[in-house]
């Protein structure tokens, strides 16, 4: 393969790990919950249904905290696509004026014309490292992009 058909791709790594433990401990407590309800002196008579209630309620604020692990990036030669929690953009590397990650921002961001900008949940503050790679190889392609 040549540079010209690379296709980076980067995934948050500490974002993905710290909302897998998040989901698993609210399923786990909303599991127990529903399992200890029938057996609580409360006075309240509780259903079936009411545990399934719960369960289902502990299934969706788990998919909802994986949504911040599923942000992306894809870049290649010809442009970058972002996709953060809901929202997903494609850009062609003439409508990036640069890749900043600016002092004390949680992560990365394309500088775009008119001082917009579009935030790149993927590359994170907290990957440390990961992160500083990830900037820089964006920039490379985005400079190869813009100079060719």
């Amino acid at each position: 393969m040549t540079e010209q058909q690379t296709t980076l791709v980067i995934r948050p790594r500490r974002a993905l790990i710290m909302c897998s433990v998040l989901a698993v401990a609210l399923l786990a407590a909303f599991v127990v919950v529903a399992v200890l309800l029938r057996n609580s002196h409360t006075g309240v008579v509780f259903e079936a249904s009411d545990q399934i209630a719960m369960i289902g309620i502990g299934i969706a604020l788990a998919a909802g905290t994986m949504l911040f692990g599923t942000a992306r990036v894809r870049a290649d030669a010809t442009g970058i696509e972002v996709r953060n929690v809901l929202a997903r953009r494609a850009f062609t590397w003439d409508q990036v004026l640069s890749i900043s990650f600016p002092d004390g921002a949680s992560w990365a961001r394309l500088e775009l014309p008119d001082d917009e900008y579009f935030s790149v949940m993927a590359v994170q503050a907290v990957d440390r490292e990961r992160a500083v790679t990830a900037v820089r190889a964006l920039r490379k392609l985005h400079r190869a992009a813009t100079e060719a």
